[in-house]
C-alpha cells in the first residue's frame, strides 16, 4: 500500500487543488467549508504522505499522476473538466486547461 492510498477522498481533493495552485481560502470556497477545515485536511495529508509543505505536497501529486491523480485512485472526485485555477476562481471562471485560460485571457484583452 502506497502512502497516497491512505488518504481520504477529501484529502485527495484538497491535495489536487493545492497542486492546481489554489490557496486555502480558494479551496474552502470550492469545498464550501472553512479555511480551518482545509488546514486540517492538509495537516492529515501531510502526515500520511510524509511531506512538510504545500510545495512538497504539490510535487508529490505531480510525481504521482498530476491531473489524473484522483482518477488513478478511482474516486473520480474531480473531472478533468473541473480544472480549477486560482486566477479562474478569482474571476469566477473554471478553466479546463491552460489553453482555455490563455484563450480567455487573450479574448479579455481585446475587449
Amino acid at each position: 500500500m502506497q502512502p497516497r492510498d491512505r488518504l481520504t477522498p477529501k484529502e485527495i481533493q484538497v491535495a489536487t487543488l493545492v497542486w492546481q495552485g489554489l490557496t486555502n481560502k480558494d479551496i474552502a470556497g470550492v469545498l464550501m467549508t472553512s479555511e480551518q477545515v482545509v488546514k486540517n485536511y492538509l495537516r492529515t495529508a501531510f502526515d500520511k504522505l510524509g511531506v512538510w509543505t504545500r510545495l512538497e505536497l504539490a510535487l508529490y501529486v505531480a510525481s504521482h499522476g498530476g491531473a489524473n491523480w484522483h482518477v488513478q485512485l478511482g474516486n473520480g472526485l474531480l473531472s478533468p473538466a473541473a480544472g480549477w485555477s486560482r486566477a479562474g476562481h478569482e474571476e469566477g471562471i473554471a478553466y479546463a486547461d491552460a489553453e482555455g485560460k490563455a484563450g480567455a485571457v487573450a479574448s479579455a484583452g481585446t475587449n
